[in-house]
């Protein structure tokens, strides 16, 4: 009879974050207003508020809205603030900036809301691969509110971590 296998990792005090596990649901969008812009570049107010009055805002009910400009305009901060105020009752979040910038700052908001607490004194491993977008920033964020909690930090896979901090 052979030996049984044992589950060493399954057996430890080892315990894994996936943060892909927390990924808020929903569509997102790359709101680009440039094609609001007189040539793509020079914001005539009469005109924006016309295009922000007759455009469809329903399209991004429950929606993320990343809100940009893909040319080199100088687009006023009251033009986002115009174009966020009618979004507000139909998307769940309204950033500026990409697609990039709205997955940290949803990333931010669900890691400040994790009980960490249950993490104290106990080897942490933050699982590095994910099948949805997990920005870089989130990880950061993450074992900087892991660190004065856990007993190490450790990034990647169970069977191949990399060490990042050690409690002394």
């Amino acid at each position: 009879m052979a030996d049984e296998i044992i589950n060493r990792v399954a057996n430890s005090k080892l315990k894994v974050i996936d943060l892909e596990d927390y990924y808020p649901e929903g569509k997102r969008i790359l709101f680009d207003i440039k094609d609001w812009l007189l040539e793509g570049l020079v914001l005539r107010e009469k005109d924006f508020r016309n295009f922000v009055t007759e455009h469809n805002w329903s399209q991004y009910q429950d929606c993320y809205v990343a809100l940009y400009c893909s040319t080199d305009a100088i687009v006023p901060d009251w033009a986002y603030m115009l174009v966020s105020i009618e979004l507000q009752a139909y998307a769940k979040l309204t950033v500026i900036g990409d697609l990039e910038h709205l997955e940290s700052i949803l990333y931010t908001t669900i890691i400040s809301k994790l009980d960490l607490s249950l993490y104290e004194n106990l080897p942490v491993i933050i699982k590095g691969c994910a099948h949805k977008p997990v920005p870089p920033n989130a990880l950061v964020l993450l074992s900087q509110q892991l660190k004065p909690i856990a007993k190490s930090i450790m990034f990647g896979e169970a069977c191949s971590s990399v060490p990042l901090f050690k409690k002394k």
